[in-house]
């Protein structure tokens, strides 16, 4: 009996997201992520000491709107997560799964050689990673 070859983040990941600047507001991230139908906004680095952010829509629900701030006067870097977490483009994914666990993450951006390559969540792995032969 021959084992599965694994998948990889690679072969899941979304290769849609979108990459702003921390100095963007709430407001205008929002109207990004519509258009671009995603539901997390990476934030890009300000130098090259610097590392990736990233702000999920349930962060500026409970940042901002919960907190009754303004989404015209709120820069995406007040909510941010920073550094996000990021994953390899050639890890498996079960062990990404267990990263997401381990850290309570539901999605992270995929980095090839310290750039943004695809974005990689609890879906991804699902949808495109489980029962896809069967």
């Amino acid at each position: 009996m021959s084992q599965v070859p694994a998948k990889r983040v690679r072969e899941v990941m979304a290769s849609t997201y979108v990459v702003v600047d921390g100095l963007t507001t709430v407001h205008e991230g929002i109207v990004l992520a519509r258009k671009h139908q995603v539901k997390a906004l990476i934030v890009n680095k300000r130098h090259d000491d610097d590392e990736y952010g990233i702000v999920l829509m349930n962060d500026i629900a409970k940042k901002v709107l919960a907190q009754n701030r303004s989404t015209r006067r709120t820069n995406i870097y007040e909510v941010m997560t920073k550094p996000a977490l990021s994953v390899s483009p050639d890890m498996n994914v079960k062990y990404c799964a267990r990263l997401f666990e381990r850290f309570g993450i539901s999605r992270a951006p995929v980095l090839e050689n310290g750039a943004v390559i695809g974005m990689v969540s609890y879906n991804n792995i699902v949808i495109n990673g489980m029962a896809v032969d069967d």
